[in-house]
């Protein structure tokens, strides 16, 4: 219960046979960085005690004596050593705070830090307690909360300076702040020369952070960001779906990672082959045999001939296909509404009032699609209804968990079949059978619209703000490079003046 050794080192072997001599030195340095970190020196002064307290009662306390000066002198040399580090850990705050500011800081902010855990000081505030106090001023300052930028007085635009360039680089791409490499270019004003910024996106496209782009803008766009949290399936119907909830959500960051990560053109996300995951969703998908119970979590692989499988692309994620569905049962409306809007990008009109509420199990005898359809025929729902609905009828060869199916909960079978609307008033209906269907009238048929879509989500979310009048030369550019692959779009985004600069201040107090 009560030890003189809390860390006892056994590696002189390994440091001695093995080791070259810097790799013997970092060593060293992490048992001291452990020992610091710990205060065991500290600790073993009360140890000590204890022990020669116990000793005194029933045993010679002299075999202890030779212990107590070298545990003394090492406590000594580590408050020492407390003491010394204060200014180290200051200077460690400030360095944060370069980072966290995403920016250098001014001579102002540095002496105002300073000054800070002085007073701290002199209040008696022990240094922990100050350290943390100048923490908690860097992170809730403006400067760390907001993307404070500085605009040009007048109503001319510039360009934003390096830091801030580069702030905005790693806000569109890795929803983070400038790492070291960002900040050395923008501290040495080199940011700006078109050869490193480009070699710099395509640096920040292959890093793994880049999963952050995946989820902060793909999954966000697709309306699963959290998906990982959805909890709204019943357990009755679908006892299995809270075991596959993250690997579903997983799957789809996964998903589009490898899309900007390998260049992929834009169409890819509605007709890619493959897809990735763990050996429970393969199983799902019926790519692999179910794990055994209790078996540890797989590795996750890359899993092609999705469309042999009735899958592929963003319409065959089974987090996309759960979402839009109800607790029990699927959601033709749902998914067709969801694919008209966020897919395509077309304005729906609001629902009117009074509609009554689709019970959320179907009556005997009725399929979902049956359900949908008879409350479709009321007359204030069916003009919204003969355009959004057939997308979700194609949709129906997956259950509300996104698992593929031939017949329903209650035995029924499913049609997949739909009379997809034409985009001309007077022009004919297009008959589609299933995803695959369905699929390939998007990319025959609907591209366009697809990649206006895409292209306008994209640009708003790199420069923060809704698209204006003002972006539609640079969307018609970057619809034009979007068989190129989207890391030709993010390329054309971040050299636009659009990424790279800023108004006056008198635009922006007017408002334009």
């Amino acid at each position: 219960m009560v030890t003189l050794t809390l860390y006892h080192r056994e590696d002189d072997q390994l440091r001695r046979l093995v080791l070259p001599e810097a790799e013997a030195a970092r060593l060293d340095a992490l048992w001291h960085e452990l020992h610091f970190v710990s205060g065991d020196a500290l600790q073993l002064v009360d140890a000590y005690e204890q022990l020669w307290q116990y000793a005194t009662q029933d045993a010679d306390p002299s075999a202890f004596e030779g212990l107590r000066q070298p545990i003394l002198d090492a406590a000594a040399a580590y408050r020492a050593e407390l003491v010394a580090a204060e200014p180290v850990q200051i200077d460690a705050v400030l360095a944060l705070a370069r980072r966290a500011w995403r920016r250098p800081l001014s001579p102002s902010e540095m002496t105002s830090i300073r000054s800070l855990y002085a007073k701290l000081r002199r209040e008696e505030i022990p240094h922990e307690d100050a350290i943390r106090a100048l923490l908690a001023r860097v992170l809730v300052a403006p400067a760390f909360l907001y993307h404070l930028e500085t605009p040009p007085p007048g109503d001319a635009s510039r360009p934003v300076n390096d830091h801030e360039l580069a702030a905005r680089l790693a806000s569109f791409l890795w929803s983070s702040i400038p790492d070291g490499e960002l900040a050395a270019l923008a501290d040495a004003d080199r940011l700006h020369d078109p050869a490193v910024l480009s070699g710099q996106v395509a640096r920040m496209l292959r890093d793994p952070k880049v999963d952050r782009l995946a989820l902060g803008f793909g999954c966000q766009w697709l309306h699963i960001a959290d998906f990982d949290t959805l909890d709204e399936k019943s357990p009755a119907h679908f006892p299995e779906f809270a075991g596959l909830r993250m690997s579903m959500h997983a799957e789809a960051v996964r998903f589009f990672t490898d899309f900007f990560r390998e260049n992929r053109p834009v169409t890819h996300l509605l007709d890619a082959d493959h897809t990735f995951a763990d050996p429970l969703l393969a199983a799902f998908y019926g790519a692999a045999p179910p794990p055994a119970e209790g078996a540890p979590p797989g590795d996750w692989q890359r899993l092609d001939g999705m469309k042999a499988r009735g899958r592929g692309g963003i319409l065959g994620l089974s987090a996309v296909l759960a979402k839009q569905s109800g607790a029990s049962r699927t959601s033709p409306i749902l998914r067709g509404a969801w694919l008209s809007e966020t897919v395509l990008g077309r304005k729906l009109p609001k629902p009117p009032k009074g509609i009554p509420i689709l019970p959320e199990v179907p009556p005997e005898g009725l399929t979902e699609r049956k359900l949908t359809e008879l409350h479709s025929t009321l007359a204030a729902c069916a003009g919204c209804h003969r355009t959004i609905d057939p997308y979700g009828f194609a949709l129906e060869g997956f259950d509300a968990i996104g698992r593929a199916r031939t017949q329903d909960s209650a035995g029924l079978v499913v049609d997949s079949s739909a009379m997809l609307p034409a985009r001309a008033a007077d022009g004919p209906a297009t008959a589609v059978n299933g995803l695959a269907g369905l699929r390939d009238h998007l990319v025959g048929h609907h591209r366009d619209e697809f990649l206006r879509q895409f292209t306008k989500k994209l640009l708003g979310y790199a420069l923060g703000r809704s698209v204006q009048l003002s972006d539609e030369p640079l969307l018609e550019t970057l619809e034009g490079a979007a068989g190129d692959g989207v890391a030709a779009m993010v390329h054309l985004i971040v050299e636009s003046p659009q990424f790279r600069g800023i108004r006056g201040r008198d635009m922006l107090a007017a408002g334009e």
